[in-house]
């Protein structure tokens, strides 16, 4: 995955990733027209499919909503990069297909910046700085819920896989 980067400081909440007025509904496609938007009211017309969150400490804080992960998808930011996550939104973002990456440089790495994220070597690799950073790579189980989009679609290809 490449994308432009959009940077956020630390302690971004749930309630920053969606706010809690939006949660009367679970229609991911309106969730994600309101996304960060008491952070940045213009990021969802700013944004473009593919770019990609780069923030600082705790991403995910909060409340455990299962919403900030999936409007943040939908949206369609293609990952994460922070150098810690809050627990529940860490495993939440994975449920959902959500991949994040924790990356203790991340501070390091500039609004407007294009990265790319190689799973494959475990690298960051930040093309308009011409630096590449390594990451602890994803569980294979973690990975293998990204790739099918999520803990539902997984479970979905397991059960039609032991048919």
């Amino acid at each position: 995955m490449q994308g432009k980067v959009w940077k956020f400081g630390d302690n971004i909440d749930t309630d920053l990733i969606i706010a809690a007025r939006y949660l009367n509904t679970s229609d991911a496609s309106e969730l994600a027209k309101y996304v960060m938007e008491d952070a940045d009211p213009d990021f969802v017309s700013k944004m473009s499919y593919g770019d990609i969150i780069v923030a600082g400490e705790n991403f995910g804080c909060g409340s455990s909503r299962e919403h900030a992960p999936i409007a943040l998808k939908e949206a369609g930011i293609s990952a994460i990069i922070a150098p810690t996550f809050a627990r529940i939104f860490y495993r939440n973002a994975f449920n959902m297909g959500l991949p994040i990456f924790e990356l203790p440089e991340a501070v390091e790495i500039e609004e407007g910046d294009t990265i790319k994220v190689d799973m494959d070597n475990g690298e960051i690799i930040n093309i308009s700085q011409a630096k590449s950073y390594k990451f602890n790579p994803i569980p294979e189980f973690m990975q293998e819920l990204v790739d099918a989009g999520g803990l539902i679609n997984f479970a979905k290809k397991e059960i039609e896989e032991s048919k």
